[in-house]
C-alpha cells in the first residue's frame, strides 16, 4: 500500500513552503490541506495532530504526524533517502547545516516581522537586526553556489522562503537587499531557477497584501 501523505499548511507560512519543496526536491506526491488561521481559526485535524504547539506546518504520514518544519524536513530527508540528500554525510558539515538552519529558525522570521509591523526606533533596531542575521548568512554562503556547496541543501530550504520577502522588507522597511546583500540575492535568484522553489514560493505582491492585511489585524502598520 502507498503512503499516504497529508500537509497541513498555509500558503503564506514561509514553515510550510520549506516542507513543499522538500517534497518536490523528493518528488513525493502528497495531499495539501489548507489552514486558513486567520479565517477559520485551527481545524480539529490540526488540533489533533499537534495539540502541544497547534501549530501548522504538520505533515501526517500514514495517520502519524510530524511537527516543526526543519524536523519534517529531516524527516523526509531520512526516510526518502535514494533522492539526492539535503543533509551532508560528514558529521562536521551536518552539525554546521543544522546551526545554521537553527539560525535561520530563531532569527528571520522573528526579525522580519518585526520590521514590518513596527515603526520608528523599534522599526529601525529591527531593521538593523535583520541586515546583521543577513550579513552573517552572506559570510557563510560566501562564493559557493548553494551553501551546502554545489548542492542545493538543508541551509538553502530553511532560508529560500523568505527570499519572497524581500519585497516586504523594502516597501515596509526600507531595506533594500538587493544593495544590501547582493550575494543573498544571487542565490535567491539561483534557487528560484529551480521548478520546486518556483512553482512554491508565493507572489511577492500577493504576500505583501497579505503581510498588511495582517498587520492591520493585529495592530501593526
Amino acid at each position: 500500500m502507498a503512503d499516504e501523505l497529508i500537509l497541513l499548511e498555509f500558503w503564506p507560512s514561509p514553515f510550510a513552503q520549506r516542507v513543499k519543496i522538500a517534497l518536490a526536491e523528493k518528488g513525493i506526491d502528497y495531499e495539501s490541506k489548507e489552514e486558513n488561521l486567520l479565517i477559520n481559526g485551527k481545524s480539529p485535524l490540526l488540533l489533533k495532530m499537534n495539540p502541544v504547539n497547534k501549530q501548522i506546518p504538520v505533515l501526517i504520514h500514514n495517520g502519524k504526524p510530524i511537527c516543526e518544519s526543519l524536523n519534517i524536513v529531516q524527516y523526509i530527508d531520512e526516510l526518502w533517502n535514494d533522492q539526492s540528500p539535503f543533509l551532508p554525510r560528514d558529521p562536521y558539515k551536518r552539525a554546521q547545516a543544522r546551526f545554521w538552519a537553527d539560525y535561520i529558525d530563531k532569527k528571520i522570521f522573528s526579525t522580519g516581522r518585526k520590521l514590518g509591523m513596527s515603526k520608528g526606533e523599534t522599526q529601525e533596531e529591527a531593521k538593523k537586526e535583520l541586515l546583521e542575521c543577513y550579513k552573517l548568512l552572506e559570510a557563510e554562503l560566501g562564493e559557493k553556489t548553494y551553501f551546502g556547496g554545489e548542492t542545493f541543501g538543508f541551509v538553502d530550504i530553511a532560508l529560500i522562503p523568505f527570499y519572497a520577502w524581500t519585497y516586504i522588507y523594502k516597501k515596509l522597511g526600507n531595506l533594500n537587499m538587493e544593495e544590501e546583500c547582493p550575494q543573498i540575492v544571487a542565490w535567491g535568484k539561483r534557487c528560484m531557477e529551480r521548478e520546486t522553489v518556483s512553482n512554491t514560493l508565493p507572489d511577492p505582491y500577493k504576500l505583501y497584501d497579505f503581510f498588511l492585511e495582517l498587520a492591520k489585524k493585529l495592530g501593526g502598520q
